[in-house]
């Protein structure tokens, strides 16, 4: 911890800041994350955790895509919070799935493409928490209840891995996040009743 440098505490602060306003359903959580996201991506570079510098890269892009698909127009209602569908399952699954293969993959051929880098010493586990990680994300710019699950599923397994690859202010936020994560779940459950309740009040009676 005291190696931790003031960079990490800048990155963590605004992480911590992006995942309590996605809790309670704001929409500033997306320029607190993209911040936060562009420090996390020289970080992880560092360490070679390249997988995650490429998740980074899609944060930031489904950061944007997020926040348009939040505030939409000024003549259209914002986006509601729902379940996910058949179709959005499987596209979860498959990015889930298909992105570990293809990151793995990508994470041992990158001595050849880039000899003059390091490869990553935990290819499989660094592609598994990007994969899913991708899926939530996506999940969540849709605001999907299950997001939070699938950002659980990624979070569980990247704890111990960036412990492992000495950056604990990093593993301490994203237990953090496990734990706000849950809280998430069932609060947009809480604030999907409640709208249901709202737009039909005699079927929710």
């Amino acid at each position: 911890m005291k190696e931790t440098t003031p960079l990490q505490w800048i990155a963590v602060a605004l992480g911590v800041a992006e995942v309590l306003l996605a809790r309670v359903n704001n929409v500033w959580l997306y320029p607190a994350g993209i911040l936060s996201t562009f420090l996390g991506i020289w970080l992880l570079f560092d360490v070679k955790l390249y997988a995650d510098c490429a998740l980074n890269v899609y944060y930031i892009v489904m950061s944007f895509y997020g926040w348009y698909y939040w505030i939409k127009k000024s003549d259209k209602p914002p986006v509601k919070i729902s379940w996910s569908t058949r179709n959005e399952w499987l596209v979860t699954i498959a990015m889930s799935t298909v992105g570990t293969g293809f990151l793995y993959l990508c994470l041992t051929k990158l001595l050849y493409v880039f000899p003059h880098y390091k490869a990553s010493d935990v290819p499989f586990w660094d592609a598994w928490i990007s994969a899913t990680a991708w899926a939530g994300m996506w999940l969540l710019a849709r605001r999907k209840i299950e997001n939070w699950a699938l950002l659980n599923l990624s979070n569980l397994f990247a704890i111990p891995l960036l412990f492992y690859k000495k950056l604990p202010l990093f593993g301490c936020l994203t237990a953090f996040l496990f734990i706000i994560a849950i809280w998430g779940f069932f609060d947009w459950i809480r604030i999907y009743k409640q709208d249901k309740a709202r737009r039909n009040p005699i079927t929710a009676s």
